[in-house]
C-alpha cells in the first residue's frame, strides 16, 4: 500500500461513490423505464446512444485534457455531470428529457474518464502502473457491489418503488463531487496549453502513437469485437431459470469477486509482466463464455461469474496500465481516450452482432463464437513484446 498516494486514494474515493450511485440504478433501470412508458425497442436506442456519447467524448476530453496540461477540472465536471443525471431521471419522465438525463451520465463519464487515468498514471512508476490501477479498479469495483445490494435492500421495503431511488443515488454522487474538489493538479510550467481541439482530430494520435500502440490497441479492440455486453450473461443466467432476486445476486457476487481480485493481480502483474496477467486473464473468458454455452446449473453460474470476475480484474485496469506505460507521459490521456472511444463503438458493434447471433441461432452459438474468437486474440498476444520502461519525454 505504500505506493499508493492521497491522490490515488481520493480518486479511488470518488469512484467508488460514484459507482455506488450508477450501480445502484443498473440493475433497475430497464425495469423503471418501462414503468414510465418505454419500450424495449427504445431502450435499446437509448442506451446505444448513451454509450457512444461515452465513447466518443472519451477522447475527445481525453486529448483535451492534454492539450490544456489540466487533469482536475474535467475529472470534477465529468463527475458533477454525473451526479446531476441522477434525480434529472426521476424528476423528468418524457422521452426527450429521459435521454437527456441518461446521456449527461454518459457524458460526464466521457470528459473524467481520460484525465483521472493519467492523474493515476503520474502517480505510479512503470514498476507500479499495476498495482495502482488495480487498487482504484477494486474501489471503483466495490461501488458495483454496494450499490446493487442497497436497490435490493430498498425493494424488499418498498416494492417497484423505483423513482426514489433515483433520489438516494444522487446522496453518494454528491459525495463524490465534493471529495474531487481534493484533488488538485500537478505543475505544468513545462507545458504550453493549446486553447482547443476539433472533436475528431484524436484520429490523428493514431498516425503519430508509438508501434507498440497500435500492436496492443489492435489487439484489444480485435477482442471487444467479440466481448458483447454484460446483459447477454444475465440473460443467459434468467433463461436457465434463475429469478430476478437470484440474476441481480450473481451480478453483485461477479463484482465482488472483481472488486477483490483487482489489486492483488495489479500486485503480481507489476512483478511477473503486464501481459502475462492480461493472456491469463483472456483465457479466463474464454473459459467462461465455453461454460456459458452449455450449462444450466445455479451453482455452476456462481462459478463461472467468480471466474469471469478474475478475468475483468486481469485485463480493465491492466490493459490501461500497459497503454500508459508505452505512450509518451503528455499524450497519456489522449492515449487512453482515444483507445476508449474505439472500444466504445467496438462494444456497440458487438453486443449488436451477439443479439443477432442469438436471434438467429441461440445463446450456445453467441457464446462458442466469442470463446473460440478470444482463442485467437490470445495467439496474438503471444506475438506482442512484453512492455517497455515508460515514456516521459
Amino acid at each position: 500500500m505504500k505506493y499508493i498516494t492521497r491522490t490515488i486514494w481520493i480518486l479511488s474515493l470518488v469512484s467508488l461513490f460514484t459507482d455506488i450511485a450508477s450501480e445502484m440504478l443498473y440493475p433497475i433501470m430497464p425495469m423503471y423505464l418501462k414503468s414510465i412508458g418505454f419500450s424495449i425497442v427504445l431502450i435499446g436506442i437509448l442506451e446505444g446512444v448513451a454509450e457512444a456519447t461515452a465513447g466518443m467524448s472519451k477522447a475527445y476530453f481525453g486529448q483535451l485534457s492534454d492539450n490544456s496540461g489540466k487533469r482536475v477540472p474535467f475529472v470534477k465536471m465529468g463527475y458533477a455531470f454525473s451526479a446531476i443525471s441522477k434525480p434529472m431521471m426521476a424528476i423528468f419522465t418524457y422521452p426527450l428529457l429521459i435521454f437527456f438525463g441518461r446521456t449527461l451520465d454518459r457524458f460526464g463519464k466521457g470528459i473524467r474518464t481520460g484525465a483521472r487515468d493519467a492523474l493515476l498514471s503520474d502517480e505510479a512508476t512503470a514498476e507500479t502502473k499495476g498495482q495502482v490501477f488495480g487498487f482504484h479498479r477494486s474501489m471503483d469495483t466495490l461501488g458495483a457491489v454496494i450499490g446493487p445490494s442497497l436497490a435490493l435492500i430498498y425493494l424488499y421495503f418498498y416494492p417497484q418503488d423505483y423513482r426514489t431511488l433515483f433520489f438516494i443515488a444522487f446522496i453518494p454522487g454528491l459525495i463524490a463531487v465534493l471529495a474531487s474538489f481534493f484533488l488538485k493538479d500537478k505543475s505544468t510550467k513545462d507545458v504550453k496549453p493549446k486553447l482547443s481541439a476539433s472533436f475528431f482530430s484524436f484520429l490523428n494520435y493514431w498516425k503519430v502513437s508509438p508501434p507498440e500502440y497500435k500492436k496492443l490497441v489492435i489487439g484489444l479492440l480485435a477482442f471487444t469485437l467479440f466481448n458483447s455486453s454484460d446483459i447477454f450473461l444475465l440473460f443467459k443466467a434468467k433463461q436457465s431459470g434463475l429469478d430476478d432476486t437470484m440474476v441481480i445476486a450473481v451480478y453483485i457476487f461477479y463484482n465482488l469477486i472483481y472488486a477483490l481480485s483487482s489489486f492483488p493481480l495489479g500486485i503480481i502483474a507489476d512483478k511477473v509482466g503486464l501481459k502475462k496477467i492480461l493472456i491469463i486473464g483472456l483465457i479466463l473468458f474464454s473459459a467462461v463464455y465455453f461454460g456459458m454455452s452449455v450449462n444450466t446449473n445455479v451453482y455452476v453460474f456462481f462459478g463461472l461469474f467468480s471466474l469471469y470476475g478474475i478475468y475483468a480484474a486481469a485485463t480493465d485496469g491492466i490493459s490501461t496500465a500497459w497503454i500508459s506505460n508505452i505512450t509518451n507521459k503528455k499524450d497519456t490521456a489522449t492515449a487512453i481516450g482515444t483507445f476508449s472511444g474505439f472500444q466504445s463503438i467496438c462494444t456497440m458493434l458487438a453486443s449488436s452482432f451477439a443479439g443477432l447471433i442469438w436471434f438467429q441461432f441461440g445463446a450456445a452459438m453467441t457464446f462458442l463464437m466469442s470463446a473460440f474468437a478470444s482463442l485467437i486474440v490470445i495467439l496474438y498476444f503471444f506475438t506482442i513484446p512484453k512492455p517497455k520502461t515508460l515514456i516521459t519525454d
